[in-house]
């Protein structure tokens, strides 16, 4: 029987495909903790409810979070950094635009 690799309770992935992690409980820069069976010291507070990276991203790889894509790496993401919108960003057309075209063609 093989084992899954250690992971910190304070962390949880909701998918087995996930590359990133959730946080809950808030985590404070220089804590040491165990993710995917790697020890990591984490260099920044991490809020709770918030993303960590799972492994390194490189730029442009697909944020990996309940199974399916929520977005991309704009840069390189090292294995326990957080992950929000300075180093990720979303792959999905802002529903702000999907409103205007809408409010634009009822007019027509």
């Amino acid at each position: 029987m093989s084992q899954s690799p250690v992971t910190d309770g304070r962390l949880l992935f909701l998918n087995p495909k996930d590359n990133v992690c959730t946080a809950i409980a808030p985590i404070p820069a220089g804590t040491t903790l165990q993710i995917s069976g790697n020890t990591v010291v984490i260099k920044q507070n991490i809020p709770l409810g918030f993303k960590i990276a799972g492994c390194d991203l490189i730029t442009h790889e697909s944020v990996i979070k309940y199974g399916v894509s929520i977005g991309s790496a704009t840069r390189e993401i090292e294995l326990g950094e957080l992950v929000h919108l300075h180093n990720m960003k979303s792959d999905y057309l802002p529903t702000y635009t999907l409103e205007k075209e809408d409010s634009h063609a009822s007019r027509r």
